[in-house]
C-alpha cells in the first residue's frame, strides 16, 4: 500500500530531524573531546590558569561576535553551505592546535573553533525547530537536549583511550568534525529553507521573547557556574577530590535523564507556565543543598535532580522559540538564544565564584537560588502581558 502524502511528508521530517540531532550529537563528541585536551596541552606546556581560561573565553567571544550576522549569511550562502563551511572550519583549526607555536596563534584558533561551533548550534537548532511538528516540538527538543548530552559525555571517555600527548587525539577530533558532514550529505537538499527574511533585530526580538531568550542566559549561568564553581563548593564543604567531581557526574546524569520528560510537559501545557515551574523548582532545590550531608547519595540524588529540572530550561525554551518564530526570524532568535547563552557562560562563573568567596561556602547556593528567583520574577512580569 503507497503512503499518501501526508504519511511521505511525516517519513521525511522524522528522517531530516534524525540527521539534525546525529550532526549535532557527532559534535558534542568533538567539542567534549578536544576542549578538555586543549586545557590539558597548555597545562602541560607551563601556562597559567588564568591564561588558559582567557583562551578559552575567546570561544564565548566567537559566539557574541558572530551570532548576530549568522541569518544573513544563511540567507546568502545556504543553511546546508554554511554547516559544510563550519565544520570543514573546525576539523581544520583542531588540527592547527598541533601545529601552531605561538600562543597567540591559540587565540586564534580558539577564536576560529567558537566560530564553527557558533554556526554549527545555531543552525542545527533551527534545523530541527523548524523541521519539528508544533504538536511534538518539546519532546522532540528533549530528545535533542538527551542525545547531544550522550554525545559531551562520549568525549572525555574517547580522550581516555587516545591520551593526551602527540598529534592522535588532534587528528582524530578533527576526523569527527569530518565525520559530521555524513548527515548534512545524506539531508541533500532537505535541510530547511530560509523563508522571508528575520526582519526584526536583536533587541525587538528580546522584546517579543524575553521569557524564553532569559531562559537561555540563565542557564548557560547556572551550568557553567556549576562544572567551574560546585567542585570547588564540594571541597569547601569537605568532600574529598574524588567526591567532588562526583557532584558533575551526578548533575551530568540528570541533563541525560530529565529532559525528554519536560518535554513532553511542553507539548501538553503552555511553554512559558512550565519554564517558570522549572526555575522555580530548580531554585528551590538550590536551597535544599546545603542542609544535606554531603557524604550522602540523598545529597548525590538532588544534585541530580537539579542538574535535570535546570538543563530543561535549554528545551524548553528552544521549543518555546519555535512555536513563536519561523523561517529567518527563527534563525534570528535562535543566534539571540545561542548568543546569551554564551553571555551566561561568562558572567556566570565568576559571580557565583565571588558568592562563594563573600560568604563562604554556601554563597555559590544562595547565588544560584536568587538567579532562578530573578528569573520567576521576570517570567511574571511579561506572564501579565501577551508576549511570549
Amino acid at each position: 500500500m503507497p503512503l499518501s502524502p501526508a504519511d511521505t511528508t511525516l517519513s521525511r521530517a522524522r528522517w531530516t530531524i534524525a540527521l539534525a540531532i546525529l550532526l549535532i550529537a557527532i559534535i558534542g563528541v568533538a567539542m567534549s573531546m578536544t576542549l578538555p585536551l586543549l586545557s590539558l596541552r597548555l597545562d602541560q606546556a607551563g601556562w597559567s590558569g588564568a591564561m588558559i581560561g582567557l583562551n578559552t573565553s575567546f570561544m564565548a567571544l566567537a559566539t557574541l561576535s558572530l551570532a548576530p550576522f549568522i541569518p544573513a549569511l544563511a540567507k546568502h550562502f545556504g543553511i546546508r553551505a554554511l554547516l559544510v563551511t563550519a565544520l570543514l572550519t573546525g576539523a581544520t583549526a583542531t588540527l592547527g592546535f598541533g601545529w601552531a607555536q605561538s600562543i597567540w596563534s591559540w587565540f586564534f584558533l580558539r577564536f576560529m573553533l567558537g566560530c564553527a561551533l557558533t554556526v554549527l548550534f545555531i543552525l542545527s537548532e533551527f534545523w530541527i525547530n523548524a523541521a519539528a511538528p508544533d504538536d511534538r516540538r518539546g519532546l522532540i527538543m528533549g530528545i535533542y537536549g538527551t542525545v547531544l548530552s550522550l554525545g559531551f559525555a562520549s568525549g572525555p571517555l574517547v580522550l581516555q583511550q587516545t591520551g593526551t600527548a602527540g598529534e592522535w587525539p588532534l587528528v582524530l577530533g578533527a576526523g569527527i568534525f569530518a565525520l559530521a558532514l555524513l548527515p548534512v550529505w545524506l539531508a541533500g537538499h532537505q535541510t530547511p529553507q530560509m523563508d522571508g527574511h528575520a526582519g526584526l533585530g536583536f533587541v525587538p526580538l528580546f522584546r517579543s521573547a524575553p521569557v524564553a531568550a532569559l531562559a537561555a542566559l540563565l542557564f548557560g549561568a547556572v551550568e557553567t557556574g556549576a562544572f567551574s564553581v560546585l567542585p570547588v563548593y564540594g571541597l569547601r564543604i569537605g568532600l574529598d577530590d574524588q567526591a567532588a567531581a562526583m557532584q558533575i557526574s551526578a548533575v551530568a546524569v540528570g541533563n541525560l535523564f530529565f529532559q525528554i520528560p519536560f518535554g513532553l510537559l511542553a507539548d501538553r501545557y503552555d511553554k512559558k507556565r512550565l519554564l517558570l515551574l522549572i526555575a522555580a523548582l530548580a531554585g528551590l532545590i538550590t536551597l535544599v543543598i546545603p542542609f544535606l550531608a554531603a557524604d550522602s547519595w540523598v545529597y548525590l540524588a538532588v544534585l541530580c535532580l537539579w542538574g535535570g529540572v535546570a538543563a530543561s530550561l535549554y528545551c524548553v525554551g528552544l521549543a518555546l522559540l519555535g512555536a513563536q518564530f519561523h523561517g529567518a526570524s527563527l534563525v534570528a532568535a535562535n543566534a539571540l538564544f545561542v548568543m546569551l547563552y554564551a553571555s551566561g557562560q561568562m558572567v556566570g562563573p565568576p559571580l557565583l565564584g565571588w558568592a562563594m568567596d563573600l560568604v563562604n561556602p554556601h554563597g555559590y547556593i544562595w547565588a544560584s537560588a536568587g538567579l532562578f528567583a530573578l528569573y520567576v520574577g521576570v517570567v511574571l512580569v511579561f506572564g501579565r502581558t501577551r508576549r511570549v
